[in-house]
């Protein structure tokens, strides 16, 4: 009990009252919570649904799945869960015997659970298994990927995909590191890292190795990939008017989903410029000081 108390402390759902200015949830209507992780976001969109409102939670992460579904228990058969990433959502529709939505949200961070009580190394602040994996049944974790790729590869990866200027450097660094010692923990790559990078490139306000990290998350679960796919895919499984919120945390996830909204004609783009958190929520929730909140509805 003191646990699931502890969660719901260290959860705060971010943009909540921008998301349900948005989304509009009413009763009758059925909404897609393409990331649900503890539940926070999906919440507010039953109570504000309520009396018949129904949500479809897509979740990898099992440990997740088992919370949420304690944590949302009290709305019985309003609530469907589907153990799938996002970018399959018309298979996990039609497995929850829907057609269309009213309305879609996706929230692409990184949930609580996985920052602050996981096990798999997505944070640096403590030594865990270099994992990274959101789903456990995927194979490839970033142990594997530190293990198994050039040195080359690596300076891409950290390079492309977090967009680190000290790419080649640090790629250089751990190929060295890794002759001596496989590379197995998320301690020992953020030791790495910090060695890599001269300390006058260390930047003040992150962790040295914060772009490392997201950059090999973003490879092990093929984040900007599934982006794409569900905002090409999602539009045919809109009803008109429907609303379609993005809630993203770093620029290359930003500029997928702008430029991806323009490109659909049967999107109309409602927010010129992201939505992001305001001072009150900042202040509340540190975390939300880097959400951009993009929407489009369904032509």
């Amino acid at each position: 009990m003191a646990l699931e108390r502890d969660i719901e402390r260290i959860h705060i759902s971010v943009l909540a009252d921008e998301v349900l200015q948005y989304l509009k949830p009413v009763s009758g209507g059925i909404y897609m919570d393409g990331t649900l992780g503890l539940g926070g976001h999906s919440l507010l969109i039953l109570e504000a649904s309520s009396p018949e409102g129904r949500v479809i939670g897509f979740e990898w992460d099992e440990n997740a799945i088992a919370r949420s579904r304690t944590r949302l228990k009290d709305f019985g058969e309003r609530l469907t869960i589907v153990r799938r990433n996002f970018a399959e959502i018309a298979l996990g529709l039609q497995e929850a015997g829907v057609e269309k939505l009213d309305g879609l949200l996706i929230d692409i961070g990184l949930s609580s659970l996985q920052l602050d009580m996981g096990d798999r190394g997505f944070s640096f602040q403590r030594d865990e298994p270099l994992d990274m994996r959101m789903d456990s049944r995927r194979e490839i974790t970033a142990a594997k990927i530190i293990k198994q790729s050039t040195e080359e590869q690596l300076a891409d990866i950290f390079y492309y995909y977090g967009e680190e200027r000290q790419a080649r450097r640090i790629a250089s660094f751990i190929a060295e590191s890794r002759k001596q010692e496989e590379i197995k923990s998320s301690g020992r790559l953020a030791e790495l890292v910090s060695r890599a990078v001269p300390r006058r490139y260390h930047p003040k306000k992150i962790h040295v190795a914060t772009k490392v990290f997201q950059a090999l998350r973003i490879a092990v679960n093929t984040e900007l990939e599934n982006l794409s796919r569900i905002i090409d895919e999602a539009p045919a499984l809109l009803k008109p008017g429907a609303r379609f919120c993005v809630i993203s945390f770093h620029s290359l996830e930003d500029r997928i989903v702008k430029r991806k909204f323009r490109e659909h004609s049967d999107l109309n783009v409602l927010t010129p410029r992201p939505v992001t958190a305001g001072a009150g929520e900042v202040s509340e929730n540190p975390r939300s000081r880097s959400a951009k909140l993009r929407v489009a509805e369904r032509i």
